[in-house]
Protein backbone atom coordinates (compact mmCIF):
# COMPACT_ATOMS: atom_id res chain seq x y z
CA UNK A 1 0.00 0.00 0.00
CA UNK A 2 1.45 3.42 -0.98
CA UNK A 3 1.62 6.30 1.62
CA UNK A 4 -0.35 9.17 1.44
CA UNK A 5 1.68 12.02 0.06
CA UNK A 6 1.40 15.85 1.02
CA UNK A 7 -1.76 17.37 -0.84
CA UNK A 8 -3.91 20.20 0.87
CA UNK A 9 -7.61 18.42 -0.77
CA UNK A 10 -6.64 15.80 1.97
CA UNK A 11 -5.69 17.06 4.58
CA UNK A 12 -7.19 16.78 8.21
CA UNK A 13 -8.78 13.56 6.29
CA UNK A 14 -10.85 11.83 8.67
CA UNK A 15 -12.49 11.20 11.20
CA UNK A 16 -12.33 7.95 9.39
CA UNK A 17 -15.44 6.10 11.33
CA UNK A 18 -16.10 2.33 10.40
CA UNK A 19 -14.53 1.40 7.17
CA UNK A 20 -12.65 3.67 4.79
CA UNK A 21 -13.31 1.93 0.96
CA UNK A 22 -9.51 3.73 -0.19
CA UNK A 23 -7.84 4.60 3.21
CA UNK A 24 -6.23 2.17 5.84
CA UNK A 25 -5.34 3.51 9.19
CA UNK A 26 -2.16 1.78 10.21
CA UNK A 27 -0.08 2.77 12.91
CA UNK A 28 2.37 5.52 10.98
CA UNK A 29 -0.65 6.83 9.12
CA UNK A 30 -3.27 6.33 6.67
CA UNK A 31 -2.14 4.30 3.75
CA UNK A 32 -4.07 3.76 0.07
CA UNK A 33 -5.38 0.76 -0.41
CA UNK A 34 -4.16 -1.03 -4.00
CA UNK A 35 -7.90 -0.91 -5.99
CA UNK A 36 -7.25 3.38 -5.32
CA UNK A 37 -3.62 3.53 -5.89
CA UNK A 38 -4.16 5.46 -9.29
CA UNK A 39 -6.47 7.20 -8.37
CA UNK A 40 -4.54 8.53 -5.50
CA UNK A 41 -1.92 9.38 -8.04
CA UNK A 42 -3.03 11.15 -9.98
CA UNK A 43 -5.65 13.43 -8.07
CA UNK A 44 -2.04 14.06 -6.57
CA UNK A 45 -1.02 15.30 -9.99
CA UNK A 46 -3.45 17.25 -10.87
CA UNK A 47 -3.22 19.40 -7.65
CA UNK A 48 -6.03 20.98 -6.03
CA UNK A 49 -7.26 23.83 -8.82
CA UNK A 50 -7.39 21.17 -11.10
CA UNK A 51 -9.55 18.79 -9.23
CA UNK A 52 -12.07 21.54 -8.45
CA UNK A 53 -12.12 23.16 -11.94
CA UNK A 54 -13.00 19.66 -12.79
CA UNK A 55 -15.50 19.19 -10.60
CA UNK A 56 -17.63 22.51 -11.12
CA UNK A 57 -17.57 21.62 -14.67
CA UNK A 58 -18.61 18.35 -13.97
CA UNK A 59 -21.53 20.03 -12.13
CA UNK A 60 -22.31 22.36 -14.89
CA UNK A 61 -22.29 19.59 -17.40
CA UNK A 62 -25.15 18.17 -15.52
CA UNK A 63 -27.27 21.00 -14.87
CA UNK A 64 -26.90 21.78 -19.09
CA UNK A 65 -28.07 18.36 -19.36
CA UNK A 66 -31.50 18.81 -17.15
CA UNK A 67 -29.65 16.18 -14.97
CA UNK A 68 -31.12 17.76 -11.97
CA UNK A 69 -32.58 17.32 -8.37
CA UNK A 70 -35.41 19.44 -6.50
CA UNK A 71 -35.50 20.80 -3.08
CA UNK A 72 -38.41 22.81 -1.81
CA UNK A 73 -39.51 23.38 -5.61
CA UNK A 74 -35.55 24.30 -6.79
CA UNK A 75 -33.74 22.85 -9.46
CA UNK A 76 -30.33 21.96 -8.29
CA UNK A 77 -27.71 20.54 -10.19
CA UNK A 78 -27.54 16.24 -9.47
CA UNK A 79 -24.31 15.97 -7.07
CA UNK A 80 -21.78 13.73 -8.64
CA UNK A 81 -18.70 13.54 -6.96
CA UNK A 82 -15.88 13.37 -9.03
CA UNK A 83 -13.99 10.60 -6.86
CA UNK A 84 -14.90 7.21 -8.16
CA UNK A 85 -16.06 4.43 -6.14
CA UNK A 86 -13.83 1.63 -6.78
CA UNK A 87 -14.66 -2.12 -6.36
CA UNK A 88 -12.23 -5.16 -6.96
CA UNK A 89 -13.18 -7.89 -9.09
CA UNK A 90 -13.29 -10.52 -6.07
CA UNK A 91 -15.37 -8.09 -4.14
CA UNK A 92 -17.75 -8.00 -7.39
CA UNK A 93 -17.84 -11.78 -7.70
CA UNK A 94 -19.55 -12.31 -3.90
CA UNK A 95 -21.59 -9.26 -4.27
CA UNK A 96 -22.96 -10.81 -8.06
CA UNK A 97 -23.41 -14.30 -6.62
CA UNK A 98 -25.19 -12.81 -4.13
CA UNK A 99 -27.83 -10.71 -5.59
CA UNK A 100 -28.13 -13.60 -8.56
CA UNK A 101 -29.51 -15.71 -5.29
CA UNK A 102 -31.56 -13.67 -3.61
CA UNK A 103 -33.49 -12.75 -6.87
CA UNK A 104 -33.71 -16.47 -7.38
CA UNK A 105 -35.16 -17.09 -3.76
CA UNK A 106 -37.72 -14.18 -4.06
CA UNK A 107 -38.79 -15.02 -7.55
CA UNK A 108 -39.04 -18.84 -5.97
CA UNK A 109 -41.16 -16.89 -3.17
CA UNK A 110 -43.07 -14.98 -5.57
CA UNK A 111 -44.53 -18.10 -7.14
CA UNK A 112 -45.12 -20.08 -3.94
CA UNK A 113 -47.46 -16.88 -2.79
CA UNK A 114 -49.42 -16.36 -5.73
CA UNK A 115 -49.58 -20.17 -6.34
CA UNK A 116 -49.97 -23.11 -3.92
CA UNK A 117 -48.21 -21.59 -0.64
CA UNK A 118 -46.40 -24.40 0.31
CA UNK A 119 -43.98 -22.16 2.33
CA UNK A 120 -47.07 -21.57 4.72
CA UNK A 121 -47.63 -25.04 4.97
CA UNK A 122 -44.15 -25.75 6.05
CA UNK A 123 -43.48 -22.56 8.54
CA UNK A 124 -41.50 -20.90 6.37
CA UNK A 125 -42.94 -17.93 7.04
CA UNK A 126 -46.59 -17.03 9.00
CA UNK A 127 -49.38 -17.10 6.33
CA UNK A 128 -50.13 -13.17 7.99
CA UNK A 129 -46.69 -11.79 7.15
CA UNK A 130 -47.61 -12.09 3.73
CA UNK A 131 -51.45 -11.27 3.97
CA UNK A 132 -51.38 -8.34 5.68
CA UNK A 133 -48.86 -6.70 3.51
CA UNK A 134 -50.11 -3.87 1.46
CA UNK A 135 -48.51 -4.90 -1.11
CA UNK A 136 -50.12 -8.50 -1.35
CA UNK A 137 -53.24 -8.42 -4.19
CA UNK A 138 -55.18 -11.27 -4.25
CA UNK A 139 -56.26 -10.52 -7.37
CA UNK A 140 -53.34 -11.83 -9.39
CA UNK A 141 -53.27 -14.83 -7.78
CA UNK A 142 -53.08 -17.79 -9.79
CA UNK A 143 -51.79 -15.77 -12.44
CA UNK A 144 -48.66 -17.59 -13.94
CA UNK A 145 -46.02 -14.78 -16.21
CA UNK A 146 -45.20 -16.14 -19.67
CA UNK A 147 -41.85 -17.42 -18.74
CA UNK A 148 -42.16 -18.02 -15.05
CA UNK A 149 -40.31 -14.28 -14.40
CA UNK A 150 -42.06 -11.79 -12.65
CA UNK A 151 -39.19 -9.92 -11.16
CA UNK A 152 -37.45 -8.67 -14.40
CA UNK A 153 -35.90 -6.14 -12.92
CA UNK A 154 -34.38 -5.83 -8.92
CA UNK A 155 -32.55 -3.74 -6.81
CA UNK A 156 -30.55 -5.00 -3.75
CA UNK A 157 -29.41 -2.17 -1.51
CA UNK A 158 -26.16 -2.81 0.21
CA UNK A 159 -23.52 -1.49 2.94
CA UNK A 160 -20.17 -2.24 4.00
CA UNK A 161 -20.16 -3.59 8.10
CA UNK A 162 -16.87 -2.04 10.15
CA UNK A 163 -15.23 -5.20 8.64
CA UNK A 164 -15.44 -4.35 5.27
CA UNK A 165 -18.25 -7.19 4.26
CA UNK A 166 -21.07 -6.11 2.11
CA UNK A 167 -24.75 -6.68 3.77
CA UNK A 168 -28.36 -6.72 2.71
CA UNK A 169 -30.11 -3.44 3.75
CA UNK A 170 -32.96 -4.20 1.54
CA UNK A 171 -34.77 -5.47 -1.44
CA UNK A 172 -36.38 -3.67 -3.95
CA UNK A 173 -38.63 -5.98 -6.50
CA UNK A 174 -41.56 -3.58 -7.68
CA UNK A 175 -40.16 -1.63 -10.07
CA UNK A 176 -36.50 0.19 -8.78
CA UNK A 177 -35.23 3.48 -10.22
CA UNK A 178 -31.83 5.20 -10.36
CA UNK A 179 -30.35 3.04 -13.33
CA UNK A 180 -30.11 6.08 -15.48
CA UNK A 181 -27.99 7.70 -12.58
CA UNK A 182 -25.69 4.87 -13.20
CA UNK A 183 -25.17 5.21 -17.35
CA UNK A 184 -25.43 9.33 -17.07
CA UNK A 185 -22.25 9.14 -14.55
CA UNK A 186 -20.25 7.13 -16.40
CA UNK A 187 -20.54 9.03 -19.35
CA UNK A 188 -19.74 12.25 -17.24
CA UNK A 189 -17.22 11.10 -15.16
CA UNK A 190 -15.20 9.07 -18.01
CA UNK A 191 -15.14 12.60 -19.98
CA UNK A 192 -14.21 14.69 -17.09
CA UNK A 193 -11.30 11.83 -15.62
CA UNK A 194 -10.34 10.62 -19.08
CA UNK A 195 -6.98 10.03 -17.97
CA UNK A 196 -7.82 7.89 -15.24
CA UNK A 197 -10.53 6.16 -16.75
CA UNK A 198 -8.28 4.97 -19.18
CA UNK A 199 -5.43 4.20 -16.43
CA UNK A 200 -8.21 1.42 -15.40
CA UNK A 201 -9.53 -1.87 -16.67
CA UNK A 202 -13.25 -1.14 -15.83
CA UNK A 203 -16.43 -2.67 -16.47
CA UNK A 204 -18.93 -1.15 -18.67
CA UNK A 205 -22.58 -0.36 -17.89
CA UNK A 206 -23.86 1.54 -21.22
CA UNK A 207 -25.43 -2.43 -22.23
CA UNK A 208 -27.70 -2.43 -19.65
CA UNK A 209 -31.01 -1.55 -22.02
CA UNK A 210 -29.87 -3.55 -24.43
CA UNK A 211 -29.72 -6.38 -21.83
CA UNK A 212 -33.33 -5.39 -20.23
CA UNK A 213 -34.81 -5.51 -23.64
CA UNK A 214 -33.44 -8.95 -24.30
CA UNK A 215 -35.41 -9.69 -20.92
CA UNK A 216 -38.18 -8.26 -21.74
CA UNK A 217 -38.43 -9.53 -25.21
CA UNK A 218 -37.81 -13.11 -23.83
CA UNK A 219 -40.92 -12.33 -21.52
CA UNK A 220 -43.65 -11.59 -24.15
CA UNK A 221 -47.23 -14.27 -24.32
CA UNK A 222 -46.12 -17.61 -25.75
CA UNK A 223 -46.67 -17.60 -29.71
CA UNK A 224 -45.30 -14.19 -29.89
CA UNK A 225 -41.87 -14.48 -32.04
CA UNK A 226 -41.85 -10.43 -32.51
CA UNK A 227 -43.18 -9.14 -29.54
CA UNK A 228 -43.93 -5.10 -29.41
CA UNK A 229 -42.59 -4.28 -25.99
CA UNK A 230 -43.40 -0.55 -24.37
CA UNK A 231 -42.35 1.47 -21.27
CA UNK A 232 -45.48 2.80 -19.74
CA UNK A 233 -45.06 6.19 -17.81
CA UNK A 234 -47.34 8.03 -15.49
CA UNK A 235 -45.79 11.32 -17.97
CA UNK A 236 -43.75 14.02 -18.00
CA UNK A 237 -44.71 15.53 -14.52
CA UNK A 238 -43.04 12.57 -12.97
CA UNK A 239 -39.92 12.99 -11.00
CA UNK A 240 -38.25 9.95 -12.62
CA UNK A 241 -39.41 10.99 -16.37
CA UNK A 242 -35.68 11.34 -17.34
CA UNK A 243 -35.66 7.56 -16.68
CA UNK A 244 -38.60 7.05 -18.43
CA UNK A 245 -37.16 8.51 -21.74
CA UNK A 246 -34.06 7.46 -21.62
CA UNK A 247 -34.73 3.46 -20.97
CA UNK A 248 -37.31 3.70 -23.76
CA UNK A 249 -34.86 5.85 -25.98
CA UNK A 250 -31.74 3.47 -25.37
CA UNK A 251 -34.05 0.48 -25.89
CA UNK A 252 -35.63 1.65 -29.18
CA UNK A 253 -39.12 0.98 -27.61
CA UNK A 254 -41.72 3.38 -27.69
CA UNK A 255 -43.26 5.82 -24.51
CA UNK A 256 -46.45 5.91 -23.64
CA UNK A 257 -49.36 6.83 -21.27
CA UNK A 258 -51.81 5.13 -20.25
CA UNK A 259 -54.11 7.40 -22.94
CA UNK A 260 -51.97 5.62 -25.47
CA UNK A 261 -53.58 1.97 -24.79
CA UNK A 262 -56.76 0.57 -24.85
CA UNK A 263 -57.58 -2.93 -23.98
CA UNK A 264 -59.94 -4.56 -26.16
CA UNK A 265 -61.18 -8.43 -26.41
CA UNK A 266 -58.71 -9.22 -23.90
CA UNK A 267 -55.98 -7.68 -25.41
CA UNK A 268 -54.19 -4.45 -25.10
CA UNK A 269 -53.41 -2.45 -28.33
CA UNK A 270 -51.64 1.08 -28.71
CA UNK A 271 -52.73 3.66 -30.67
CA UNK A 272 -50.99 4.71 -33.97
CA UNK A 273 -50.95 6.52 -36.78
CA UNK A 274 -51.67 3.26 -39.00
CA UNK A 275 -54.56 2.42 -36.26
CA UNK A 276 -54.55 -0.02 -33.06
CA UNK A 277 -51.17 -2.04 -32.89
CA UNK A 278 -51.24 -5.15 -30.38
CA UNK A 279 -48.43 -4.68 -27.25
CA UNK A 280 -47.53 -7.57 -25.90
CA UNK A 281 -44.88 -6.44 -23.05
CA UNK A 282 -45.01 -3.58 -21.08
CA UNK A 283 -42.45 -2.13 -18.91
CA UNK A 284 -44.51 -0.43 -16.22
CA UNK A 285 -43.70 2.40 -14.02
CA UNK A 286 -46.27 2.88 -12.19
CA UNK A 287 -47.40 1.71 -8.63
CA UNK A 288 -50.00 -1.29 -8.47
CA UNK A 289 -52.59 0.84 -7.03
CA UNK A 290 -53.00 3.17 -10.28
CA UNK A 291 -52.32 0.50 -13.14
CA UNK A 292 -55.69 -1.28 -13.61
CA UNK A 293 -58.88 0.95 -12.78
CA UNK A 294 -61.21 -1.69 -12.97
CA UNK A 295 -59.01 -4.09 -10.24
CA UNK A 296 -57.56 -1.09 -8.24
CA UNK A 297 -58.46 2.89 -7.86
CA UNK A 298 -61.13 3.47 -9.48
CA UNK A 299 -59.76 7.45 -10.25
CA UNK A 300 -56.32 6.67 -11.33
CA UNK A 301 -56.19 8.25 -14.78
CA UNK A 302 -52.72 6.68 -15.06
CA UNK A 303 -53.66 3.30 -15.60
CA UNK A 304 -55.47 1.27 -18.51
CA UNK A 305 -58.97 -0.35 -17.45
CA UNK A 306 -58.81 -4.27 -18.56
CA UNK A 307 -54.73 -4.79 -18.35
CA UNK A 308 -54.97 -7.36 -15.87
CA UNK A 309 -57.67 -9.33 -17.67
CA UNK A 310 -55.84 -9.22 -20.46
CA UNK A 311 -52.75 -10.48 -18.75
CA UNK A 312 -54.95 -13.41 -17.35
CA UNK A 313 -55.54 -14.23 -20.96
CA UNK A 314 -52.08 -14.55 -21.75
CA UNK A 315 -51.98 -11.60 -23.97
CA UNK A 316 -49.60 -9.50 -22.39
CA UNK A 317 -46.92 -9.83 -20.13
CA UNK A 318 -46.59 -6.65 -17.18
CA UNK A 319 -42.76 -6.12 -15.72
CA UNK A 320 -42.40 -5.99 -12.82
CA UNK A 321 -45.31 -8.33 -12.34
CA UNK A 322 -48.13 -6.77 -9.98
CA UNK A 323 -47.84 -7.88 -6.36
CA UNK A 324 -44.67 -8.36 -6.53
CA UNK A 325 -44.02 -5.14 -3.24
CA UNK A 326 -44.90 -7.91 -0.95
CA UNK A 327 -41.50 -9.59 -1.85
CA UNK A 328 -39.70 -6.52 -0.60
CA UNK A 329 -41.84 -5.70 2.37
CA UNK A 330 -39.09 -4.69 5.08
CA UNK A 331 -40.90 -7.21 7.21
CA UNK A 332 -40.66 -10.25 4.40
CA UNK A 333 -36.86 -8.71 4.23
CA UNK A 334 -36.23 -10.78 7.74
CA UNK A 335 -37.35 -14.00 6.31
CA UNK A 336 -35.22 -13.83 3.23
CA UNK A 337 -32.03 -16.25 4.77
CA UNK A 338 -34.62 -18.93 5.24
CA UNK A 339 -36.02 -18.29 1.97
CA UNK A 340 -32.68 -19.22 0.27
CA UNK A 341 -32.11 -22.24 2.46
CA UNK A 342 -35.68 -23.75 1.60
CA UNK A 343 -36.03 -22.85 -2.23
CA UNK A 344 -32.27 -23.08 -3.27
CA UNK A 345 -31.14 -25.39 -0.58
CA UNK A 346 -28.29 -22.73 -0.19
CA UNK A 347 -26.80 -20.49 2.69
CA UNK A 348 -27.06 -16.79 1.70
CA UNK A 349 -24.07 -15.63 0.27
CA UNK A 350 -24.79 -11.76 1.49
CA UNK A 351 -25.55 -11.23 5.10
CA UNK A 352 -28.84 -9.48 6.26
CA UNK A 353 -28.53 -6.65 9.15
CA UNK A 354 -29.88 -7.62 12.18
CA UNK A 355 -33.35 -6.59 12.35
CA UNK A 356 -35.84 -7.41 15.18
CA UNK A 357 -39.52 -7.38 13.94
CA UNK A 358 -41.64 -5.59 16.36
CA UNK A 359 -44.68 -7.44 15.61
CA UNK A 360 -43.12 -10.03 17.93
CA UNK A 361 -43.92 -9.20 21.53
CA UNK A 362 -40.57 -10.73 23.12
CA UNK A 363 -38.73 -8.51 20.13
CA UNK A 364 -40.51 -5.39 20.62
CA UNK A 365 -39.83 -5.31 24.50
CA UNK A 366 -36.39 -5.47 23.68
CA UNK A 367 -36.85 -2.72 21.23
CA UNK A 368 -38.97 -0.31 23.76
CA UNK A 369 -35.77 -0.74 26.11
CA UNK A 370 -33.56 0.29 23.60
CA UNK A 371 -35.43 2.67 21.53
CA UNK A 372 -32.62 5.50 21.72
CA UNK A 373 -30.12 2.82 20.92
CA UNK A 374 -31.31 1.71 17.14
CA UNK A 375 -32.71 2.86 13.97
CA UNK A 376 -36.36 1.63 13.51
CA UNK A 377 -38.26 2.02 10.01
CA UNK A 378 -41.18 1.71 8.87
CA UNK A 379 -42.09 -1.87 6.76
CA UNK A 380 -43.63 0.37 3.97
CA UNK A 381 -41.37 2.96 3.83
CA UNK A 382 -39.68 4.95 1.06
CA UNK A 383 -36.81 7.61 0.49
CA UNK A 384 -35.91 7.44 4.36
CA UNK A 385 -38.82 8.67 5.46
CA UNK A 386 -40.11 7.79 8.65
CA UNK A 387 -36.87 6.28 9.10
CA UNK A 388 -35.62 7.51 12.99
CA UNK A 389 -32.21 7.02 13.96
CA UNK A 390 -32.81 6.68 18.40
CA UNK A 391 -29.40 8.41 19.06
CA UNK A 392 -29.64 11.37 16.81
CA UNK A 393 -33.86 11.64 18.32
CA UNK A 394 -35.45 13.84 20.54
CA UNK A 395 -37.29 12.43 23.05
CA UNK A 396 -40.53 14.08 22.04
CA UNK A 397 -39.80 11.81 18.72
CA UNK A 398 -38.74 9.08 20.98
CA UNK A 399 -42.31 9.14 22.73
CA UNK A 400 -44.32 9.81 19.88
CA UNK A 401 -42.56 6.25 17.62
CA UNK A 402 -43.47 4.46 20.65
CA UNK A 403 -46.58 5.43 20.34
CA UNK A 404 -46.73 4.45 16.83
CA UNK A 405 -45.32 0.88 17.68
CA UNK A 406 -47.77 0.11 20.60
CA UNK A 407 -50.54 1.09 17.50
CA UNK A 408 -48.94 -1.20 14.67
CA UNK A 409 -46.52 -3.49 15.70
CA UNK A 410 -46.14 -4.85 12.20
CA UNK A 411 -45.31 -2.01 10.71
CA UNK A 412 -42.33 -1.48 11.78
CA UNK A 413 -38.63 -3.23 12.11
CA UNK A 414 -35.70 -2.03 14.12
CA UNK A 415 -31.97 -2.55 13.51
CA UNK A 416 -28.78 -1.93 15.03
CA UNK A 417 -26.94 1.81 14.33
CA UNK A 418 -24.03 0.86 11.87
CA UNK A 419 -21.66 2.98 10.36
CA UNK A 420 -21.76 3.21 6.61
CA UNK A 421 -18.59 2.31 4.98
CA UNK A 422 -16.84 5.42 3.44
CA UNK A 423 -15.09 6.59 0.35
CA UNK A 424 -13.42 10.20 -0.17
CA UNK A 425 -15.69 12.66 -1.03
CA UNK A 426 -15.12 16.32 -2.34
CA UNK A 427 -16.81 18.71 -0.10
CA UNK A 428 -16.12 22.44 0.12
CA UNK A 429 -13.61 21.85 2.99
CA UNK A 430 -11.29 19.09 1.03
CA UNK A 431 -11.53 15.65 0.33
CA UNK A 432 -13.70 13.84 2.99
CA UNK A 433 -14.96 10.76 4.23
CA UNK A 434 -18.63 10.15 3.38
CA UNK A 435 -20.85 7.69 3.75
CA UNK A 436 -21.57 5.52 1.25
CA UNK A 437 -24.17 2.76 -0.11
CA UNK A 438 -24.85 0.61 -3.23
CA UNK A 439 -27.52 -0.44 -5.37
CA UNK A 440 -26.51 -3.53 -7.55
CA UNK A 441 -29.56 -3.81 -10.77
CA UNK A 442 -29.99 -7.52 -11.66
CA UNK A 443 -32.09 -8.25 -14.75
CA UNK A 444 -33.93 -11.73 -14.97
CA UNK A 445 -34.64 -13.02 -18.53
CA UNK A 446 -35.35 -16.51 -17.21
CA UNK A 447 -32.71 -18.70 -18.08
CA UNK A 448 -30.43 -16.60 -15.99
CA UNK A 449 -29.80 -13.17 -13.79
CA UNK A 450 -27.23 -10.62 -15.01
CA UNK A 451 -25.97 -8.11 -12.06
CA UNK A 452 -25.06 -4.87 -14.08
CA UNK A 453 -21.27 -4.17 -12.95
CA UNK A 454 -21.50 -1.06 -10.50
CA UNK A 455 -25.14 -0.04 -9.53
CA UNK A 456 -25.66 3.27 -8.33
CA UNK A 457 -23.68 4.56 -5.15
CA UNK A 458 -25.28 7.06 -3.64
CA UNK A 459 -23.19 9.50 -1.26
CA UNK A 460 -24.74 11.70 2.05
CA UNK A 461 -22.65 14.81 1.78
CA UNK A 462 -23.45 16.31 5.05
CA UNK A 463 -20.76 14.95 7.59
CA UNK A 464 -22.21 12.25 9.47
CA UNK A 465 -25.05 11.86 7.65
CA UNK A 466 -26.50 7.77 7.36
CA UNK A 467 -29.25 8.54 5.61
CA UNK A 468 -28.04 8.81 1.71
CA UNK A 469 -31.68 9.66 -0.28
CA UNK A 470 -30.65 13.30 -2.01
CA UNK A 471 -33.99 14.50 -0.26
CA UNK A 472 -31.18 14.56 2.84
CA UNK A 473 -28.68 16.26 0.69
CA UNK A 474 -27.54 13.10 -0.66
CA UNK A 475 -25.51 12.82 -3.98
CA UNK A 476 -23.73 10.04 -6.40
CA UNK A 477 -20.88 8.56 -7.16
CA UNK A 478 -19.45 6.57 -10.75
CA UNK A 479 -19.18 2.93 -9.15
CA UNK A 480 -15.97 1.04 -10.88
CA UNK A 481 -15.84 -2.29 -11.02
CA UNK A 482 -12.72 -3.72 -12.13
CA UNK A 483 -11.96 -6.57 -14.57
CA UNK A 484 -10.36 -9.47 -13.34
CA UNK A 485 -6.73 -9.52 -15.79
CA UNK A 486 -7.38 -12.04 -16.91
CA UNK A 487 -10.92 -12.17 -18.31
CA UNK A 488 -12.45 -9.91 -20.89
CA UNK A 489 -14.12 -6.85 -19.40
CA UNK A 490 -16.94 -6.95 -21.95
CA UNK A 491 -19.80 -8.26 -20.83
CA UNK A 492 -21.44 -8.06 -23.60
CA UNK A 493 -19.82 -11.01 -24.75
CA UNK A 494 -20.42 -13.08 -21.53
CA UNK A 495 -24.00 -12.14 -22.25
CA UNK A 496 -23.84 -13.00 -25.58
CA UNK A 497 -26.28 -10.81 -26.79
CA UNK A 498 -27.46 -10.44 -30.19
CA UNK A 499 -27.35 -7.26 -31.79
CA UNK A 500 -29.07 -8.60 -35.15
CA UNK A 501 -31.67 -10.10 -33.13
CA UNK A 502 -32.20 -7.37 -30.51
CA UNK A 503 -32.51 -4.37 -33.15
CA UNK A 504 -35.89 -3.42 -33.71
CA UNK A 505 -38.29 -3.62 -36.80
CA UNK A 506 -39.82 -0.72 -37.56
CA UNK A 507 -43.25 -0.60 -36.32
CA UNK A 508 -46.25 2.52 -36.58
CA UNK A 509 -45.52 5.20 -33.93
CA UNK A 510 -48.22 6.07 -31.51
CA UNK A 511 -50.34 8.48 -33.20
CA UNK A 512 -51.75 10.67 -30.11
CA UNK A 513 -54.73 13.21 -30.68
CA UNK A 514 -52.36 15.89 -29.39
CA UNK A 515 -49.34 18.12 -31.03
CA UNK A 516 -46.70 15.11 -31.54
CA UNK A 517 -48.68 12.88 -33.96
CA UNK A 518 -47.15 10.33 -35.45
CA UNK A 519 -44.14 10.39 -33.41
CA UNK A 520 -43.14 8.63 -30.22
CA UNK A 521 -42.55 10.76 -26.76
CA UNK A 522 -39.09 8.96 -26.22
CA UNK A 523 -38.52 10.22 -30.19
CA UNK A 524 -38.99 13.83 -29.13
CA UNK A 525 -36.46 13.33 -26.34
CA UNK A 526 -34.06 14.04 -29.21
CA UNK A 527 -30.92 11.33 -29.90
CA UNK A 528 -28.28 12.28 -27.40
CA UNK A 529 -28.13 12.48 -23.62
CA UNK A 530 -27.13 16.38 -23.71
CA UNK A 531 -30.84 16.96 -25.60
CA UNK A 532 -32.38 15.83 -22.61
CA UNK A 533 -33.96 18.81 -20.60
CA UNK A 534 -36.04 16.76 -17.99
CA UNK A 535 -35.61 17.45 -14.10
CA UNK A 536 -34.13 14.55 -12.61
CA UNK A 537 -34.72 14.81 -9.19
CA UNK A 538 -34.02 11.95 -6.13
CA UNK A 539 -34.50 8.57 -7.83
CA UNK A 540 -37.31 7.48 -4.93
CA UNK A 541 -40.66 7.85 -6.15
CA UNK A 542 -43.21 7.39 -3.54
CA UNK A 543 -46.98 6.67 -4.72
CA UNK A 544 -47.51 6.77 -8.18
CA UNK A 545 -44.52 5.70 -9.69
CA UNK A 546 -43.73 2.80 -8.26
CA UNK A 547 -40.59 3.36 -6.74
CA UNK A 548 -38.75 2.33 -3.91
CA UNK A 549 -35.99 4.57 -2.11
Amino acid sequence: MARVSETSLFDEYGPMVGFDEMFTDPAGGPAVRPEYEAISGAFRAMGDDEIRVRADALASSYLDQGVTFGVAGEERPFPLDIVPRVIEAADWKHVDLGVQQRVKALEAFLADVYGPGELFADGVVPRETVMTSPHYHRVVAGLEPANGVRVHVSGVDLIRDADGNFRVLEDNVRVPSGVSYVMTNRRALSGALPEVFADHRIRPVQQYSRILLQALRSAAPAGVSDPTVVVLTPGVYNSAYFEHTLLARTMGVELVEARDLVCQGGRVLMRTTRGLEPVHVIYRRIDDEFLDPAQFRPDSVLGVPGLITAARAGNVTISNAIGNGVADDKLLYTYVPDLIRYYLQEDPILQNVDTWRLGEADQREEVLDRLDELVVKPVDGSGGKGIVIGPAATAAELDELRGKIHADPRAWIAQPVISLSTVPTLVEQGIRPRHVDLRPFAVNAGDEVYVLPGGLTRVALPEGELIVNSSRGGGSKDTWVLADPFVDPNPLDEAEVDEAELARKEKPRPGKARSGVGQSQSQSQGESLQEQTQTFPEYTEPHVSGEVE
